[in-house]
């Protein structure tokens, strides 16, 4: 329900693997150079040092025995390779493998926990001083001498599927971002770790019906909204001496999360962030690992929500931004409307503003403290777009933008740790993705790189629009017309629709505009096709726009949307006898909603993957945006698709995976049940075994598309009039 498939499917693609505190791109540590993607570098680990892109074979393809590698690491001072291989998916990422360890200095290459399960190892890191290795198998953390190569279970062997140590369970995963779930210490000597409870957590039961002549039960631990999470535990554990000890925590955690968990600039103290129940308060501690005692260093509270991602950001796994040697940390916060970054003392009694304005910082992208400076993304003047700007780090001075303004559309950087250099990425909704590498702060073009993405551009120019809505709400769009275009016609309009907190839809970045499901050129089949962003949706655009939606999805969202719609319909050249609308996942719950609840506008609607009643869905996403269905359990009801199933009038297609353990199939069959009862005729597509994302299996894809493209075609038919 997160995200639209467009970006699920990316997800789905990629590979994770990276040390604390790294960058998606493998930087060295003093900034100069980097390691080659090893798709690229023809099996070898290549370094390529600035400014003149020197290329040296660290090891070579031939040392590593025809590994099959899906991503690497460097040991701190560089002497040992760490070597992820045989990767399999987890849910939504290729987290469990195999992995090796190649000396540099010997040239030896030995194989990580030999006695363990093939594939079944999770976010194996080399220690600080690496001697050992450590890893999460089986829902167990075990550490490895590389010298002698004997293996230890840190977690007493007690890890079921049920009780995990290490990592996380499917909803920590799945909204808080939560995968890694151990820290060595700074000093090597000990190991921090979550043990997460899912005994008390009820399994939804999937069927799997294709794999074998007889069916059998996929149990997954997945709390609903209403039900209580899984207890959580801390565990700092000795590795030399194997002693466990708990810290203590305050707070009940079965009404709480605790998403994030770091050393605390030492080898003495952790410190973590929880949240309550609501997530609407944030409360920072720290733990001393030898007592096991916490005290509260900064607090945190939202009329609405705190957005919070856990230990996995962006692909790599997050540390904690600490400064001045410890004795303050920086953190962002949009506690005075508007998401910027605070330099705060360890204590938590001193802040200070380091970003100022009425603007939102979208990410930190680097924090160069020797030079006083910290990197972030933003975009002041138009939210569907990103640039890089730094400002000093002391709070003190004007932000500056890096990204030359000859350039609009979407930036995202990989900064060197030394902030000299970076990988620039660059696409607009009209220009086809682009790479350089830049030399910074002059931006100026040391080299340009390979195309990340296709550079034909879109099928047709994509237009950019806001539309005012009778309620007031001026809302940002984009749109492609028919090819050729009659301004004195009238053409069907599909709406492309998303809706809810996770994800952004209208974007001026390559493939906005792009329909991947449809078998065809819908510009050439006559169709306008448009997108707008209703209130609600993490655009940068302020604290106020973005939770205006709480215990409203489902009502404010939606009405955003056919408001917005009522607006367009009123061009010339709509035709409004023939309006379509689809999304997939939380866009397949709007969709749904859009279709029941203004069944005057929408005349078809294509849901895939939808959330057909809020009750049903995850308790960490649904209880963020919406409440406790025990205090307000009216405000799921009213924001639930199922709710106004017997206003369809028009023609629905309503497709789901069986296979779904993020949305449910549940949720589709309920649906169906309540569309029978009120008579209500549609179209159904079940893709047996099939996931979220609806690409398993041979045929899958092509299948979908064209299902989607023949329903749109005989029920909102192209062309003008």
């Amino acid at each position: 329900m997160r995200l639209p498939l467009l970006v699920l499917c990316l997800c789905l693609c990629g590979s994770v693997f990276a040390q604390p505190g790294s960058s998606l791109l493998r930087w060295t540590r003093e900034g100069n150079s980097y390691y080659e993607d090893i798709r690229t570098s023809a099996g070898n680990i290549v370094r390529v040092d600035f400014p003149g892109h020197k290329e040296t074979v660290v090891v070579d393809k031939e040392q590593l025995k025809g590994l099959d590698i899906k991503s690497f690491a460097f040991s701190e001072d560089g002497k040992k390779l760490l070597l992820f291989v045989n990767a399999k998916r987890v849910w939504r990422y290729d987290t469990r493998g195999d992995y090796w360890v190649y000396d540099l200095a010997s040239h030896q290459l030995s194989q990580v926990g030999k006695g363990r399960p093939a594939s079944s190892l999770l976010f194996a890191k080399l220690s600080p001083d690496g001697s050992r290795v450590a890893y999460s198998s089986e829902h167990n953390v075990y550490v490895e001498e590389l010298a002698t190569g004997v293996v230890k279970c840190l977690t007493s062997t007690e890890g079921t599927r049920k009780l995990i140590n290490g990592t996380f369970d499917w909803v920590y995963e799945e909204e808080l971002e939560c995968r890694d779930g151990f820290r060595w210490s700074p000093d090597s000597r000990y190991i921090a770790y979550w043990q997460i409870d899912a005994n008390q957590v009820k399994d939804y039961l999937m069927l799997n019906t294709t794999d074998s002549t007889y069916p059998y039960v996929v149990p997954v631990e997945y709390p609903v909204a209403g039900e209580a999470p899984s207890p959580y535990k801390i565990g700092v554990v000795d590795v030399a001496a194997g002693t466990n000890r708990f810290m203590d925590i305050p707070g009940d955690p079965r009404q709480t999360y605790l998403p994030r968990m770091e050393w605390a600039a030492n080898s003495s103290e952790l410190v973590i962030q929880q949240l309550n129940r609501k997530q609407n308060e944030s409360k920072l501690f720290f733990c001393d690992i030898a007592t096991g005692k916490t005290s509260p260093i900064y607090d945190e509270t939202d009329a609405a929500y705190i957005e919070c991602k856990g230990a996995w950001q962006d692909g790599v796994v997050a540390g904690w931004d600490w400064l001045n040697g410890g004795k303050e940390f920086l953190w962002v916060t949009e506690k005075d409307g508007w998401r910027h970054i605070y330099r705060v003392s360890r204590d938590g009694k001193k802040e200070t503003l380091v970003t100022k304005g009425d603007y939102d910082v979208i990410h930190v992208s680097l924090i160069d403290e020797k030079n006083n400076w910290v990197y972030f993304i933003a975009s002041p003047e138009n939210a569907t777009q990103k640039y890089l700007f730094r400002t000093r780090l002391d709070g003190k001075g004007k932000m500056e933008r890096l990204t030359p303004v000859s350039e609009p559309g979407t930036h995202e950087y990989d900064l060197s740790p030394s902030g000299l250099y970076a990988l620039h990425t660059y696409s607009s909704a009209n220009m086809g993705e682009k790479q350089e590498w830049v030399g910074l702060p002059a931006h100026q073009t040391l080299m340009t790189a390979t195309s990340a993405g296709d550079n034909e551009g879109p099928r047709s120019k994509v237009e950019f629009f806001k539309v005012t809505t009778a309620d007031g709400v001026q809302m940002d769009g984009w749109m492609v017309k028919p090819v050729p275009f009659d301004s004195t016609k009238k053409y069907p309009v599909l709406f492309y629709v998303y809706g809810e907190p996770a994800a952004q839809t209208v974007t001026d970045e390559y493939g906005t505009g792009n329909n991947f499901l449809y078998a065809g050129n819908m510009a050439a089949d006559g169709y306008i096709y448009i997108s707008v962003e209703n209130r609600g949706t993490p655009a940068p655009k302020g604290r106020e726009w973005r939770k205006s939606i709480y215990r409203k999805i489902g009502r404010l969202n939606i009405r955003d949307q056919a408001m917005a719609a009522r607006e367009i319909l009123k061009w010339r050249f709509v035709d409004s006898s023939r309006v379509a609308v689809w999304g997939w996942s939380g866009g397949g719950s709007s969709t749904l909603n859009l279709m029941f609840q203004y069944p005057d506008i929408y005349k078809t609607g294509i849901a895939i993957a939808a959330v057909g009643n809020q009750l049903s869905y995850d308790n960490i996403y649904q209880e963020r945006y919406m409440g406790l269905p025990q205090e307000n359990r009216e405000d799921f009801v009213a924001g639930s698709p199922i709710t106004y199933a017997k206003n369809l009038k028009g023609n629905l297609l309503y497709i789901h995976g069986t296979g779904d353990d993020n949305v449910h199939y549940q949720n589709a069959e309920r649906l169906l049940n309540a569309l029978i009862k009120y008579n209500k005729v549609f179209s159904f597509m079940a893709y047996p075994n099939r996931s979220h994302g609806i690409f398993e299996g041979e045929g899958t894809q092509q299948h979908l598309a064209h299902l989607f493209t023949d329903f749109l075609r005989k029920n909102c038919p192209g062309g003008g009039r």
